[in-house]
């Protein structure tokens, strides 16, 4: 069953082989060294400073390590032609984009002929969408593969690429210190309703629950205290991949002190949408499919008004320190405020 986001990505990556010569950079550059990622190792030198990045995942740790990058591809064709205004044009971290950058297609079929134009001297690519591209894309430049659910390895590795090691450490003390003092605001309410189930749907058709696949979405609420809820099927382990459910497995989960649904829904996403009501395009399918459905409405959290729709693209596109923040700000501004979650039933 196709859920969310990580599919979106796998599903572009389709067959990806253009016969192309090396077009790589023979100079001799100065203070290079070896990187390892998941397609092998790659020689990066110092100086790396046209940079083409394949998708937002690799494009926020970029960001946040205060380096440009000269294209982009997105997951999905949220935006078409050139990003000449970047904070309209790519949700969430477009407004960090100092300029105008190239549109070189998916990330998980992107286009060669852009690639080459935007003669770039280091390609970020992802393990589960450019595994299969990174010989042709080696050719024309470096090109690193990094993987799907280590965003703090990610961030490390881009960060020895351009040469920002401290920064990188700094980031992620500060994101785990932004975590520590988040669970000690979340601590009262851990305390008298610790158990949360996740689920993440676009409109109820299809339906996951949220597991260790989505990473930083299923591994935040824990760090903050938070016990999720899954079918007792699943025992002491939970599960660490794909978890589709029914609707009728729902009152299983009836044990839930409250219930958040990541919304996704990234086709014909209008252009106008990126910039004002992205949020609301993710979410209000889903928003209105539940509170139309007698299942979701019969669940304990539903009568008390403890459900809450977050996007999904804040934590499984960007599950770096950008991401990590405004997920955590989501949670805070829903689960801890006063006036907090309203009555499905009104």
């Amino acid at each position: 069953m196709a859920i969310g986001l990580i599919l979106t990505i796998a599903a572009c990556a389709g067959k990806f082989e253009p016969s192309i010569q090396s077009i790589a950079p023979t100079a001799t550059r100065a203070n290079c060294q070896q990187i390892e990622h998941t397609a092998g190792t790659t020689q990066v030198c110092e100086g790396a400073k046209r940079i083409v990045v394949l998708g937002p995942y690799l494009l926020e740790p970029l960001l946040a390590l205060g380096v440009q990058p000269v294209a982009f591809a997105d997951y999905a064709a949220l935006h078409r032609g050139e990003y000449n205004q970047p904070s309209q044009q790519i949700p969430y971290i477009g407004a960090r984009i100092a300029g105008s950058i190239a549109n070189v297609g998916m990330a998980g079929t992107p286009s060669i002929e852009a690639i080459i134009k935007a003669k770039p001297d280091l390609i970020l690519g992802l393990d589960i969408a450019n595994t299969k591209h990174y010989q042709t894309l080696s050719k024309i430049a470096p090109t690193l593969i990094l993987k799907w659910g280590d965003p703090d390895g990610n961030l490390q590795t881009i960060a020895i690429a351009v040469n920002q090691t401290e920064r990188a450490a700094d980031l992620l003390r500060e994101t785990k210190q932004q975590i520590a003092t988040a669970r000690q605001a979340f601590a009262p309410l851990v305390a008298t309703a610790p158990k949360l189930l996740m689920l993440i749907s676009s409109e109820l058709r299809e339906v996951g629950l949220v597991t260790k696949i989505h990473n930083r979405c299923s591994s935040l609420p824990q760090d903050l205290g938070f016990q999720l809820v899954y079918p007792q099927q699943f025992g002491q382990a939970p599960p660490e991949t794909f978890a589709p459910i029914s609707l009728e497995t729902f009152p299983e989960l009836d044990a839930a002190d409250a219930i958040v649904l990541l919304g996704h829904n990234f086709r014909n996403v209008p252009e106008r949408g990126l910039a004002d009501g992205f949020e609301e395009y993710q979410l209000t399918k889903l928003q209105q499919a539940w509170t139309s459905n007698p299942i979701a409405r019969s669940l304990k959290a539903s009568k008390a008004g403890k459900v809450y729709f977050m996007p999904s693209y804040q934590c499984l596109a960007l599950p770096g320190p950008i991401g990590t923040q405004l997920y955590l700000e989501e949670f805070k501004k829903q689960l801890l405020s006063a006036k907090s979650g309203s009555s499905l039933l009104q």
